[in-house]
């Protein structure tokens, strides 16, 4: 079954605040194997959310709405609805007591705006909400079902798990079984991996899809099955995902949608280590990379940001005549800031970064986007230079990514 998406906010075009609703909508529709075809963002306008409505009816049956339905004037949504669907709004008991017992439980105090969020359209199903104050609503028109839910994230999540999925599914069955599986590859620019996967797309069965989703030094490739049947669905990804085995070998980094990131700190608790972080022009961006993951305190010690040459000197022990004779951005020095960021911290393992982010500071020797990176294990340490580039962020963002590589690889290699 198909469905589709609209999101509603002025907040969501101006870039204030990012849709994280459309791609969780997407994600657990497509679980429920319903097919998301077509979504849409639209300010607080009344003929532009209509439209919307329009528009997502003609791809799809089963339209799901986000946003616009609190209690300030800036909401419209609901107003927007009974307008589109011939409605009159009119307080609900049921819904008022639903927003009574969650401010009691919470010890707070109703006000004539929480209260208004009682007047519901009067020829809709209503959704209670134990989430929040505003309930969900179910329209139907000309065998269509058209949902809105508020746009406060974890309030969504609750109505589309607990009341409106359960609803769809007895609503139209389920004709469609959807399956997705991620593999992340490395040592492949996108065209490059296109090439040599040709062969292998040519031959897949009309319901199967690849995706390539490229990061940098990474490609995220999504297998994804549109089946009759459930078990048709994980079958043909298995066979399918062994075939790319066949093809890719060693350059499959993860068999799951896992980051560089999450299958570095796997492997180092599978491994017993532990590591630390060198970082001078990457300033604390891999660390807090590696501190992101849950349960990183289980082999992430710390790490030490060395941006001046004293921090390198003195916390790291890197050579004075190195850094006079080799400059910061040298082999000699980043190695010896993996190897002394192990020994400070008393960690297994480390890596260490120091380049020319930009956008000045090059040099015809060493231009901007110049960065050494090291990774160490024990004693043993490995180096390479790089040439990301001119743009400051994104020569920090490609060598925290190639650092996060570089450190996976080695251990992968040295412990094996």
């Amino acid at each position: 079954m198909n469905a589709a998406i609209v999101t509603i906010g002025d907040e969501l075009l101006i870039g204030q605040v990012v849709d994280i609703n459309s791609a969780w909508l997407g994600e657990m529709l497509g679980n429920e194997g319903f097919r998301v075809v077509w979504k849409t963002t639209v300010g607080d306008n009344k003929q532009a959310i209509r439209d919307a409505f329009d528009a997502a009816f003609n791809h799809a049956p089963v339209v799901i709405v986000s946003g616009g339905i609190g209690p300030t004037k800036d909401d419209i949504t609901k107003r927007t609805l009974c307008n589109y669907f011939g409605s009159t709004l009119y307080f609900s008991e049921e819904v008022y007591k639903t927003i009574e017992q969650l401010f009691q439980a919470t010890g707070r105090e109703m006000n004539e705006l929480t209260c208004s969020q009682a007047m519901v359209p009067d020829n809709c199903t209503i959704i209670p909400n134990e989430a929040g104050t505003a309930p969900g609503t179910w329209f139907e028109r000309d065998g269509k079902v058209l949902v809105s839910l508020p746009g406060v994230p974890s309030e969504l999540k609750w109505l589309m798990a607990n009341g409106v999925m359960p609803r769809l599914k007895k609503r139209f069955g389920q004709d469609l079984f959807i399956r997705h599986h991620t593999l992340w590859v490395t040592g492949y620019t996108e065209s490059k991996l296109a090439i040599q996967l040709a062969g292998f797309e040519q031959h897949l069965p009309a319901f199967v899809k690849l995706a390539y989703l490229p990061q940098p030094f990474v490609i995220r490739l999504r297998l994804s099955a549109y089946a009759k049947s459930e078990q048709e669905a994980i079958h043909t990804i298995e066979e399918q995902k062994q075939k790319l085995y066949v093809e890719l070998g060693d350059h499959i980094l993860a068999d799951e949608d896992k980051s560089p990131v999450e299958v570095l700190g796997e492997l180092l608790k599978e491994k017993g280590l532990t590591m630390g972080t060198a970082e001078s022009c990457t300033a604390g961006g891999i660390a807090s990379l590696v501190a992101s993951i849950p349960g990183c305190s289980a082999y992430f010690y710390g790490g030490v940001v060395s941006y001046s040459n004293e921090v390198k000197k003195k916390t790291l022990g890197v050579s004075p005549a190195d850094l006079e004779n080799y400059g910061a951005v040298s082999q000699p020095v980043v190695e010896q800031m993996a190897l002394g960021a192990i020994k400070e911290i008393g960690c297994d393992c480390a890596v260490a970064t120091s380049g020319i982010a930009g956008p000045t500071g090059g040099t015809p020797e060493k231009p901007v986007g110049t960065v050494w990176i090291a990774a160490a294990i024990k004693d043993k340490v490995i180096s390479h230079c790089y040439h990301f580039g001119t743009v400051r962020e994104q020569n920090i963002q490609r060598a925290i990514q190639m650092a996060i590589l570089m450190l996976l690889r080695f251990v992968q290699q040295e412990t094996t």
